[in-house]
């Protein structure tokens, strides 16, 4: 070491060190507001700097300690948790995939920790009863300077910090300074409050079914299930009939010794009848009961038919020839009481709203020209008699409007999609509530109210929505999903509406699932696409019965049937009243007149 000490790269180190002397450049944090090179120490003396004159850029000293202590000053900390959030906005991605099932998890989560931290980072100031008194201020304001340095811990009282307050804060047992736990007591509360249980939802199908030939086409629909549980399925030429509760197969129909071929399949509301639609443009109805055909319709399209849709008695047919044809069942002619042309493309998508009874609902067609038409069969009118930007009314002079009568103006054309539209869902639980999703280009589920024309929503799913349906037992809907510019592709996924969040997201498919129905009882749905498979998952809960949790025994109008009328009788016991047939009552006890004597009852009518 003397030898380093006594030679020339030593003198130069300490020569150096003495003809300099220690300049500190103040560097300031925009995050703290105190120079970096203000860090306060342990030792409270006060330090000075040897020149006050400015520092040359050539020769600059730094000060290398073996630790940093950050200052503690909660005004700081709370002024840089609110740049934190404030200072880098997240922008959403253009490649958003799909959320998996662990994703509503994840964001339960992290909600509550982003509560916790901006509570114990950002505490809420203490409420004081008596305000301090704030000194007139001087006519010269001086400017705001940096913090000088200070000591890191301050060991004071309480009552002397704050002369003001009236009482003094560690008298109270419940004191934050008598806690035993590392958090505040907001954050503890939020910690120790129950959370909402996620629904759960087995990831697996409980049966697959072999679907040989079930093309894989996005303008065709081929799975139906119908009110008498019974799913038709269209393979090739031909239309296979499971029964759901025996798992018996039928074969309906088979069009090949015609050499056509099925492109979609709709079942009645309320009944045995399906609607078969083919390539060549042919309309047949089945009796699924007989498994015989009971009309045809031979010309019903020039092209093929790929949406089918019933309103009672009414059947609704939607073709790549652009038009949308209704016939009433009834009759025994074959051509349409109405026609409506709303799309300049093929139309892939009809459905029945399906409230209000066949005089009343509302039929949505989507297309492959990217719009959605609202129809009313009764005449396309709403308040104004114009439409709105962006939308087709019942407006003079436009160019659907001209040489035609009012069925044949949609009510609302929504313009909104990217791509074409064969999803389309009304809401079971809210009369109105339409939602929509768009083709590979659009990737988007939006929902509108039909009776204004105004979107609500909508939801970016990052995958191309084939098919859309409600749930009965519950406020949700489910999607099917095929292309996708991501890894996640062919998912089924479950959104809670209106929040739009995830409940569930299920996989199997290897292909796009192009085909999606649900059980009469609300609790199964099957999903079907080109590999060739059918898949039925448990995917809602079964529906509360609500009338068995009513029932009480100390009713005592269950006792009597209501198709009789009760004769009270006046007398004590011994007496019994008189029964007769008669119209539908209320039975109200009244009670015990006397000891012994039968209970009174009112008869209301």
């Amino acid at each position: 070491m003397s030898g380093l000490k006594n030679s020339p790269f030593g003198q130069r180190l300490r020569g150096g060190d003495e003809d300099s002397p220690r300049k500190h450049r103040a560097r300031f944090t925009p995050a703290f507001g105190v120079a970096a090179g203000s860090t306060p120490s342990l030792d409270s003396r006060p330090t000075t700097s040897d020149d006050a004159t400015p520092e040359s850029p050539e020769r600059a000293h730094r000060d290398y300690g073996d630790r940093f202590v950050p200052t503690r000053d909660a005004g700081d900390l709370r002024t840089t948790y609110h740049l934190m959030d404030g200072a880098t906005p997240s922008t959403p991605s253009k490649n958003r995939i799909i959320p998996t099932e662990s994703d509503a998890l994840k964001e339960q989560a992290n909600a509550i920790f982003n509560s916790i931290l901006h509570t114990e980072v950002t505490p809420s100031s203490p409420q004081r009863s008596v305000s301090p008194v704030r000194q007139p201020a001087a006519s010269t304001s001086t400017l705001p300077t940096t913090p000088t340095r200070r000591r890191l811990f301050a060991f004071n009282s309480p009552s002397r910090s704050n002369p003001v307050t009236p009482s003094r804060r560690l008298d109270l047992p419940t004191d934050e300074a008598y806690s035993m736990s590392p958090v505040r007591a907001e954050s503890r509360h939020l910690l120790e409050s129950p959370r909402r249980q996620l629904r759960s939802v087995c990831k697996t199908p409980y049966r697959v079914l072999d679907a040989p030939e079930l093309a894989d086409d996005f303008y065709l629909n081929l799975v139906d299930w119908s009110s008498t549980n019974v799913l038709g399925v269209g393979l090739g030429a031909c239309v296979y009939l499971w029964t759901a509760h025996t798992a018996q197969v039928s074969k309906l129909c088979d069009l090949g010794n015609v050499r056509d071929t099925i492109s979609s399949v709709s079942w009645v509301q309320k009944g045995t009848s399906l609607a078969v639609g083919t390539l060549s443009g042919r309309l047949h109805i089945y009796d699924a009961n007989t498994l015989r055909i009971t009309r045809t319709y031979e010309r019903a399209h020039t092209q093929r038919i790929g949406a089918l849709s019933w309103n009672s008695h009414i059947l609704s047919s939607g073709s790549r020839d652009r038009m949308v044809h209704h016939r009433d069942v009834r009759e025994a002619g074959t051509r349409p009481f109405k026609k409506c042309q709303g799309h300049k493309q093929e139309v892939c998508g009809l459905r029945w709203s399906g409230d209000g009874g066949a005089q009343s609902a509302t039929l949505a067609s989507g297309g492959n020209d990217n719009k959605v038409c609202i129809w009313d069969l009764r005449g396309s009118k709403r308040p104004g008699g114009l439409g709105t930007p962006g939308r087709v009314g019942n407006v003079p002079g436009s160019s659907i409007a001209a040489g035609a009568d009012d069925g044949d103006i949609p009510l609302w054309k929504f313009h909104e999609h990217t791509a074409a539209v064969k999803a389309l869902a009304w809401d079971p639980h809210v009369s109105g509530l339409l939602a929509t999703g768009g083709g590979t280009a659009d990737k988007h589920i939006r929902f509108w109210n039909v009776q204004t024309g105004s979107m609500l929503h909508e939801l970016d799913t990052g995958s191309q929505v084939c098919n859309l349906t409600w749930s009965l037992t519950s406020h949700e809907i489910v999607s099917t999903h095929g292309f996708s510019s991501t890894t996640a592709q062919n998912q089924i996924c479950i959104w809670k509406y209106p929040s739009l969040d995830m409940v569930a997201s299920l996989t199997g498919h290897t292909h796009r699932v192009l085909y999606l129905a649900m059980s009469p009882d609300g609790e199964t749905i099957v999903t079907g696409a080109g590999d060739e498979t059918l898949r039925f998952w448990n995917a809602f809960p079964k529906k509360e019965n609500h009338e068995a949790q009513r029932e009480s025994q100390l009713d005592y109008g269950r006792l009597i049937p209501l198709h009789f009328n009760v004769q009270p009788s006046v007398g004590c016991a011994g007496s019994s009243p008189v029964v007769s047939p008669a119209v539908p009552y209320d039975v109200v006890p009244l009670g015990a007149r006397r000891t012994g004597c039968r209970p009174l009852y009112c008869i209301i009518l």
